[in-house]
């Protein structure tokens, strides 16, 4: 069954469609105000995974930022399930999607103007976007940085089926974080992501209070922040 050109979601969605130029994060924060969680703005489109949702966290703003790393967990997951199980798909802080170590995509978050953090928000927004296909003229590895979906092995499934996966897998997520705590998501997190210059080899953690990465080196303790 379809709702909305997407393949069977949980009846917590309500799905709005746009075409290939839409600009699902804008929609969906233009919504928020008004129609509320769930709302759920997708891009059709056969080059790129492009989707937002609406949620109202009851934690403050800062606790609820977290949500950022339950999106880009769930389209890791989303990715690996439909997928190749032997291309290594990845994250890099705070929230890009590493397909065999080249950039796909990314997560992002829309805040309520002058939101305090110590509050709960009236909404926030979590938006994923993924690269399916390469630019007309780009072959494989015209970047070393960069790469999509269908080069690295994706052909046999296609964008929306993977808006679909991402959406059930967020929700999944969230429901897990709130049945779990927040070191779940932490955990989740962590155990995709990819240690860089500054943090190889030391302890890492999330502060599950501010979103902020937290390493251990060499006795000293350091932040780096979500934004």
């Amino acid at each position: 069954m379809l709702r909305d050109g997407l393949p069977e979601l949980p009846s917590v969605f309500t799905p709005v469609s746009l075409r290939e130029a839409g600009d699902a994060m804008a929609r969906a924060t233009a919504l928020a105000p008004g129609q509320g969680a769930g709302t759920l703005a997708w891009v059709r489109a056969m080059s790129r995974i492009e989707a937002a949702v609406v949620l109202e966290p009851d934690q403050t703003l800062a606790a609820a930022r977290l949500v950022l790393f339950v999106a880009i967990s769930a389209l890791a997951d989303a990715v690996a399930a439909l997928g190749p199980p032997e291309i290594p798909v990845s994250l890099r802080w705070p929230a890009t999607l590493l397909v065999n170590g080249g950039e796909v995509g990314r997560a992002q978050l829309a805040e309520p103007p002058g939101a305090s953090a110590d509050a709960a928000p009236d909404w926030l927004v979590v938006g994923v976007e993924a690269r399916f296909l390469n630019a007309p003229g780009l072959e494989p590895g015209f970047a070393p940085s960069l790469t999509s979906l269908e080069a690295e092995g994706w052909g046999d499934t296609n964008p929306t089926e993977i808006t679909a996966a991402w959406a059930r897998h967020l929700m999944a997520g969230i429901a897990e974080w709130d049945r779990d705590g927040p070191q779940r998501v932490a955990e989740r997190y962590l155990a995709r992501l990819e240690q860089d210059a500054e943090t190889e080899g030391a302890r890492r953690a999330l502060d599950t209070g501010t979103a902020e990465l937290i390493w251990e080196k060499e006795g000293a303790r350091q932040r780096r922040a979500w934004t």
